[in-house]
């Protein structure tokens, strides 16, 4: 994955240095299920840390597609399965290289946008979209995390702040469907972070 190795993620996730993790599913995810927004389908969880949204989909009779470049992340997404009796597919890979066997239906996007470094964005959101069957559903997560000095480029390492006009500007109105604004904002426990609840149709 074009930023950060494999040996820094894995050293997060030894350490626990997991500020981006909420260890609990994120609510926003209980409110797509709760109101139809995401239907029972093939949905990938790209970034899927440690596998707290992958459960409530493998049990709501999702077939889930969980990728993660850390083998850390990998290993507590397998066992949280386990531990809960489901099943789904986990791979250890770059989602800028991986290819799905066949379109999804979804993609519940949390937290590997933020994980990429900006420069990555527009590759990322290409391999997103090509993810997608036409019609299908990215359910996006869109971290604001902004911090003093990030302007002057001093910021570095994830999570990355994801600035909406930016967001826009990667996942262009003529390959995705945006619904009107506001969108909701989702309180994260970390640093009084949020998330930006989108979700995005893809043409």
């Amino acid at each position: 994955m074009s930023g950060p190795d494999i040996p820094f993620w894995q050293q997060r996730f030894d350490t626990g240095q997991l500020p981006w993790d909420r260890g609990a599913p994120s609510p926003q995810l209980q409110v797509w299920l709760g109101d139809g927004s995401l239907m029972p389908g093939r949905i990938a969880v790209p970034g899927c840390g440690s596998g707290h949204e992958v459960v409530p989909l493998a049990r709501g009779g999702f077939s889930v597609t969980a990728i993660d470049y850390a083998p850390g992340a990998v290993r507590l997404t397998q066992a949280r399965l386990a531990a809960a009796g489901l099943v789904a597919e986990v791979v250890q890979a770059d989602v800028l290289a991986w290819e799905p066997e066949a379109p999804f239906d979804a993609i519940y996007e949390q937290t590997c946008l933020c994980a990429l470094h900006p420069d990555h964005w527009v590759a990322y959101a290409a391999r997103l979209h090509a993810w997608l069957r036409p019609g299908g559903t990215l359910a996006l997560l869109a971290m604001q995390a902004p911090r003093e000095g990030a302007a002057q480029g001093l910021i570095e390492g994830p999570p990355y702040h994801v600035d909406v006009n930016a967001l826009r500007a990667v996942l262009p109105a003529d390959r995705w469907a945006w619904p009107r604004p506001p969108y909701r904002r989702v309180p994260h426990p970390a640093n009084g972070w949020a998330e930006l609840a989108i979700l995005l149709t893809r043409r």
